[in-house]
């Protein structure tokens, strides 16, 4: 008596008729799905809310015509920028036109140094601004308590003031 589960062979009960509806949809197309859960959540909710889950998890509902030679567009989305970026760099074998693109490139380069040396030098010089005005207020703040002392001839800090 042989009572091994094999999961891949089609069986009966839940499960089996479970494995037959998906397949059913499966062959209908996404429509179907989406058929199928608007009818579960008209039915009973949870039932809508699992199949949705279902749906989104087993990559029926964005799986197929989303996909380009086996990838995804969230895969080629991520790396088109790679893409685009060694494109740029690649020679054009036009002579002429990948001179001007060096030099232009390079002038780019030399444009962004000198903008970000700018903002270097305009953070220090408003840094600096920051901190000679706090130890202008510091001297003040230093300096006033004696001033008080010699105009009224006594401690503001024993009066309590």
């Amino acid at each position: 008596m042989n009572t091994a589960y094999t999961p891949s062979a089609p069986s009966g009960g839940i499960a089996g008729w479970l494995r037959r509806a998906e397949a059913w949809l499966d062959d209908r197309g996404r429509p179907a799905w989406i058929v199928a859960i608007v009818a579960g959540f008209i039915v009973f909710w949870p039932i809508g809310l699992g199949l949705l889950g279902y749906a989104i998890w087993s990559k029926r509902m964005f799986g197929q015509s989303c996909r380009k030679a086996g990838r995804s567009h969230a895969w080629d989305r991520r790396h088109d920028g790679y893409t685009e970026m060694a494109r740029a760099f690649r020679p054009s074998g036009n002579a002429a036109f990948d001179a001007y693109k060096a030099e232009t490139i390079r002038r780019l380069t030399d444009e962004q140094e000198a903008f970000e040396a700018f903002l270097q030098r305009l953070r220090e010089a408003k840094d600096k601004t920051e901190f000679d005005n706090f130890m202008e207020d510091r001297a003040r703040a230093a300096q006033t308590p004696a001033e008080q002392r010699t105009t009224t001839g006594e401690d503001p800090r024993a009066a309590g003031y």
